[in-house]
């Protein structure tokens, strides 16, 4: 897996180490049958144990490797039926570390069965795709409707003022976050603010 990984000092330890945490998850559940469950996390108490301390690691570098450890198996969870809202809240919550995570799934698929392996990279790259195409429609198309406004003065009583453009401020977050989808009819976006309370959440207990 380090052989065939990319380069970067970060992804080349997370090789090393991401699995160091399979030592003390590693449980028999019947004939042939192994599970490893929770080993991300367990691998990230054991680096900070051990090579995090020993090793002479730039803060920053730490850090990056202590996250790879933790979200290694994330890339591999996609199964290509991802909605584009889960897509962009994974390249949300992955951040700066999304090029350096992908890399390293791409290294970490070493099976020797051809089809299991041409499968997992090409699932690895279309995510890389689908990542790359949101954010470029995302930054040509405003995530909410044009006249939005309007109907969230409509449909919930409001009066045009500054609790408008914080819904609609509160909207977009949630939309470039992935929780919610972007560019869908205004009456979604209503729904969105009276299911999750948005008002209260902005006005406070005046509203």
């Amino acid at each position: 897996m380090v052989r065939q990984s990319v380069p970067r000092p970060a992804v080349r330890w997370a090789a090393v180490l991401h699995d160091i945490g399979k030592v003390t998850t590693r449980r028999f559940v019947g004939p042939g049958k192994v599970t490893f469950h929770g080993h991300a996390e367990e691998g990230v108490r054991m680096y900070r144990r051990g090579p995090a301390r020993r090793i002479g690691f730039p803060p920053e570098l730490r850090e990056q490797v202590e996250l790879l450890i933790l979200h290694h198996l994330r890339p591999g969870q996609y199964d290509g039926g991802w909605t584009d809202a889960a897509v962009r809240r994974f390249a949300h919550e992955m951040g700066p570390l999304l090029t350096d995570l992908l890399d390293l799934s791409r290294a970490d698929v070493t099976s020797k069965r051809p089809g299991k392996r041409q499968r997992c990279l090409f699932l690895i790259s279309e995510l890389s795709r689908r990542i790359r195409e949101i954010a470029e429609l995302d930054a040509r198309v405003p995530p909410l409707p044009s006249g939005v406004g309007d109907v969230l003065i409509r449909e919930l009583g409001l009066a045009p003022g500054k609790i408008i453009g914080l819904l609609r401020n509160r909207l977009t977050a949630l939309c470039e976050a992935g929780e919610i989808e972007a560019g869908q009819p205004a009456e979604y976006y209503v729904a969105v603010v009276r299911e999750r309370g948005l008002l209260t959440e902005l006005a406070g207990p005046t509203t």
